[in-house]
């Protein structure tokens, strides 16, 4: 098996292709940036999809950078990821970005996991790698002529842990430490956020989930990596101040979806912050429901903004433009004349 050593830590993307290596064939020679038969692709996976504002901030650092590439959205069944994951492996895909219900399944069809993604049980982003004649292994966005590989490999990555901490600091302007927080889902996007706020030194951690059984998972999980903080698979006792709720489940992407929480069971009165992983809608039910009863808001567009910049760098070893993907997601997102 190829060693991990080169991706133990993200930062060393920048500098982990040899430096002889020709790497700027997929740099535009002029500033259209037209699409034609040398330009590569990378991709968002997800079901459903239609809601994804990544292909508007990825394409937007993509054009910044001057790279010959498109990045595209498509609906793949969670039966039919294998498939998905070796057709883009097969077409000399950059890499991938996985979401709903793709991250925890994705463990198993990559071909190499960095240890951040095995610790956080996930997988968000994808990295293909080609194996060169005098045998070294060059990211498909960084080689001179992708054509040429002998075979391709697939590395799994994990930048929703970093860009979740991240956006709530910066959203919602919340010190974790020694906090009370109310989880909702357990799935792979609601498992990072768990290990991440445990990892923050919160007090404790309440995990809402529907099926029992994964928030238990999560609960032995933490127990084994951070004795300290106390886990519940119960929502508080009424009348328990919470620090904050985040929504990690995908209720609120429909116009029809249920609430993800229980009210009967929690007054949101009680909560000082709430957070939901949705950005689009740009406030779902969830949001407005914790606004009208006072706590301070946020939705997942700074999240999707840090986890797709980290993507960006991993794909292309370079420093993403970060400013403009922001303006290219609030555009998509909140339109042209938003003030936020």
């Amino acid at each position: 098996m190829p060693s991990l050593k080169p991706y133990i830590n993200l930062k060393i993307q920048r500098c982990a292709v040899d430096t002889n290596a020709r790497i700027k064939t997929s740099v535009l020679s002029n500033q259209n940036n037209k699409l034609n038969a040398s330009t590569l692709y990378a991709a968002v996976y997800g079901h459903p999809i239609r809601h994804s504002a990544s292909p508007a901030m990825q394409n937007a650092g993509i054009a910044e950078q001057r790279l010959n590439w498109r990045y595209l959205a498509f609906d793949v069944l969670p039966e039919q990821l294998d498939e998905a994951l070796n057709g883009a492996k097969a077409m000399r895909y950059v890499g991938l970005n996985l979401t709903v219900p793709h991250k925890l399944l994705a463990l198993n069809w990559v071909d190499i996991v960095d240890p951040a993604a095995r610790e956080w049980g996930a997988v968000n982003t994808i990295r293909f790698e080609g194996q060169m004649e005098d045998e070294r292994w060059i990211p498909v966005g960084q080689a001179d002529d992708p054509t040429h590989f002998k075979q391709i490999r697939s590395i799994g990555f994990n930048t929703d842990a970093d860009a979740i901490l991240r956006s709530i600091d910066e959203d919602l302007g919340l010190p974790l430490k020694g906090r009370t927080c109310i989880l909702l889902g357990a799935g792979g996007a609601g498992r990072v956020a768990a290990l991440k706020l445990a990892s923050t030194g919160i007090k404790r951690l309440h995990l809402i989930n529907r099926t029992q059984s994964k928030a238990k998972a999560v609960a032995r999980d933490i127990q084994d990596k951070f004795p300290e903080v106390e886990t519940s698979l119960e929502y508080p006792l009424k009348g328990t101040p919470v620090d904050l709720m985040l929504n990690a489940t995908s209720l609120g992407l429909k116009a029809d979806d249920p609430l993800p929480l229980n009210l009967e069971s929690i007054d949101l009165k009680n909560v000082s912050h709430a957070y939901d992983m949705i950005y689009q809608p740009s406030q779902t039910p969830f949001l407005r429901k914790a606004e009208q009863a006072g706590c301070r808001t946020a939705n997942g567009l700074g999240m999707l903004l840090y986890q797709g910049t980290a993507a960006l760098e991993i794909w292309t070893g370079q420093i993403a433009p970060t400013s403009t993907m922001r303006k290219a997601l609030h555009e998509h997102v909140y339109g042209k004349l938003s003030k936020h």
